[in-house]
């Protein structure tokens, strides 16, 4: 199995800046593409940003010219750095991944616990 465990949600001003990680760790592969999706209360849960292994990333409009994803594939960790923080931004942050089993290299989605991120005005 592959286990997604983030940290770094927490309550900021808005226009504050917070940072999440999210480490990755099990019997792992490969692991194809890493990212955030974030679920507001009452909404479906949205694209925040990925990142490939490559290091190409892919954001949401929302969050264009305020987050920046990276990644450190040694260590099976992605990071978002958000900056300019709204209220709108408030919500539950998912981690995810694409990734390969040592056993089984069939590429499957995983899913982190999540991490509140609230925005205060």
């Amino acid at each position: 199995q592959v286990q997604l465990v983030e940290s770094g949600g927490g309550l900021v001003q808005a226009g504050g800046s917070l940072r999440l990680s999210c480490a990755a760790s099990g019997s792992i592969y490969s692991i194809n593409v890493m990212g955030w999706y974030r679920q507001a209360p009452g909404k479906q849960r949205e694209l925040v940003a990925t990142v490939t292994s490559g290091g190409v990333p892919n954001y949401a409009d929302s969050v264009k010219g305020r987050f920046t994803i990276s990644r450190d594939n040694a260590k099976n960790t992605v990071y978002v750095q958000m900056n300019s923080l709204k209220r709108e931004d408030t919500a539950v942050y998912y981690c995810y991944a694409i990734a390969q089993q040592l056993a089984v290299r069939v590429p499957k989605v995983y899913w982190g616990q999540g991490t509140q991120v609230t925005v205060s005005s």
